[in-house]
């Protein structure tokens, strides 16, 4: 099953802040809803381990996340795909864009396309794109205090 999202948020920070931030995997950790573990493999290679539960569903999904089409501090493309056993998996990539504001901060974009199958997938597409945008909200929630310097308290995987 395909879905996609496309938002933007403004962030209360200079574009060279939030780039480091979004290339620092332990801001990413902090940030991600239910992410167990997060690890640089390379610079531009990440190993992660997020627990996701979806309706009656839950699975811990482990995978692997490049990026790509590196343009600092303006922007990537991240392409990942991750396995959750017998509950499916998930793959996808999306570009993510950083440009400054009038009057200062920055404003990030990003357009997301993801693939998911197995058991998930067959949760049908309004539940599946509901826990989507909810964790996308707590994650951009979270990166906002991120680069603001306030503490960031790891997030459980959603409801």
């Amino acid at each position: 099953m395909a879905m996609t999202m496309r938002g933007e948020v403004v962030l209360p920070a200079d574009k060279q802040t939030v780039w480091a931030k979004l290339n620092d995997a332990e801001t990413l950790k902090a940030c991600i809803p239910g992410c167990q573990s997060l690890e640089k493999t390379s610079d531009t290679s990440l190993e992660a381990v997020v627990k996701v539960k979806v309706g009656p569903v839950g699975a811990t999904f482990k995978g692997k996340v490049e990026l790509l089409d590196l343009d600092p501090p303006n922007g990537y493309r991240i392409v990942g795909e991750g396995s959750g056993g017998i509950a499916g998996f998930a793959k996808g990539g999306a570009k993510v864009g950083l440009s400054d504001r009038e009057g200062g901060g920055t404003t990030m974009t990003h357009d997301v396309e993801a693939n998911v199958g197995g058991k998930i997938a067959q949760l049908g597409s309004r539940l599946i794109d509901g826990v989507a945008k909810k964790m996308a909200d707590q994650f951009f929630a979270n990166f906002a205090k991120a680069v603001t310097g306030e503490a960031v308290t790891p997030q459980a995987e959603p409801a």
